[in-house]
């Protein structure tokens, strides 16, 4: 039998047909490869100058030595569990979930920002306590905060620059004055934050000090309205100051001293911070860490941190969980800050290597001698 011609109505739903599946084709193809680039230009490949987050962590490692299984920075740490108990004042702020009225399961991490997990506490090092709040919508905030309220550099490519100016000789076991001298002189803003650390109190406990985003970010509103803020945890226990001219004789006493006071403290009941949100006013800079807002700016308590216990890092929830200053709920975004996005690849870079590497050996923060396994109610 012989074969019909296609009609040319048939000819026509066959080429459009064919023209649907080379389209689709076409799309995904062209997805696939804005994502590989995406993730090229988010890895360094395509811009040589650019520093990825590896690029940071391994001048981390050159700076404070290789300590496998520890965190690049903030190595010396313990884990702590609590809740956030909003009293719903964040909601004229910010739409997230966590600021509705009521109790946010949280735990988290104190720190300090010393080069090994091995350093003695009586060092006038900055501290830090790192947050996850796991709100009832399944959302997600997680907060890194420091001690001091600004930060030495405003970009990644300074704080390398810092760190590698600074990083000890191996035959002194000093940096070169002449490299620190040399980026000093280049860096106002590092030399402002070496005289606030010189000549603020140092809190004698973890307990008793206040602890800060250091970067600015954005609180939505139920209505879409954004407006630029800050955050600080200020605590309820009263400030005392610890003696710089005795840390030489508190580190023979007890080298771990500020975690074991910690765990003390929470042996005998909860420790408590208000979570204090300071409001930008026009003109106030969101894409400087090194620049602090004025001190009449207005200021909101939206809620009480409370702190239950604490554990030793290896065996606590904090142990593999990056402080990404960028998982947040919505309600709150990033501002233009250029940290934000370096602290993220470069904490992730630090997780992906200390994953590798497996458990950490015992130091403060895991299961060091002079400290208890886990404290209790």
């Amino acid at each position: 039998m012989p074969l019909s011609s296609p009609s040319p109505q048939s000819l026509r739903r066959l080429w459009r047909r064919r023209r649907r599946v080379i389209t689709g084709l076409g799309a995904i193809a062209l997805t696939v490869g804005i994502l590989a680039l995406a993730f090229a230009w988010t890895a360094g490949w395509l811009t040589p100058s650019r520093l990825s987050g590896a690029d940071v962590a391994d001048v981390l490692e050159r700076h404070n030595g290789e300590h496998p299984g520890f965190r690049r920075a903030h190595e010396k740490g313990v884990c702590v569990v609590g809740y956030f108990d909003s009293n719903g004042r964040g909601q004229a702020l910010s739409k997230a979930a966590v600021f509705a009225p009521g109790r946010t399961p949280v735990f988290g991490r104190f720190a300090l920002a010393v080069g090994s997990p091995y350093a003695p506490d009586g060092v006038p090092a900055p501290r830090s306590l790192a947050l996850d709040f796991s709100a009832a919508d399944g959302s997600t905030w997680r907060t890194a905060m420091n001690s001091v309220p600004l930060f030495p550099v405003g970009n990644v490519r300074d704080f390398v620059a810092l760190q590698r100016a600074t990083t000890p000789d191996p035959m002194t076991g000093k940096p070169d004055p002449a490299r620190v001298a040399a980026f000093m002189a280049a860096h106002p803003e590092t030399r402002a934050f070496n005289a606030l650390m010189a000549s603020r109190p140092i809190a004698s406990s973890f307990a008793n000090d206040g602890y800060h985003s250091i970067n600015a970010f954005r609180f939505i509103d139920a209505g879409g309205t954004a407006r630029a803020v800050r955050w600080s945890m200020l605590p309820e226990a009263a400030f005392s100051a610890l003696d710089r001219g005795r840390f030489d004789a508190m580190n023979a006493r007890d080298r771990d001293f500020l975690f074991n006071d910690l765990f003390a403290r929470l042996r005998r009941e909860p420790q408590r911070w208000h979570l204090v949100v300071t409001l930008a006013a026009a003109g106030d800079r969101t894409d400087n860490a090194t620049v602090q807002w004025p001190a009449s700016r207005e200021r909101i308590d939206v809620g009480t941190l409370v702190i239950e216990r604490a554990l030793p890092e290896a065996a606590g929830p904090c142990r593999d969980v990056t402080f990404d200053p960028l998982v947040l709920p919505p309600g709150i975004a990033a501002s233009d800050d250029p940290l934000l996005s370096a602290r993220s690849a470069v904490y992730a870079a630090s997780l992906r290597r200390r994953s590798g590497e497996g458990p950490h050996p015992g130091a403060p923060g895991s299961a060091p001698a002079t400290l208890p396994q886990e404290s209790q109610r």
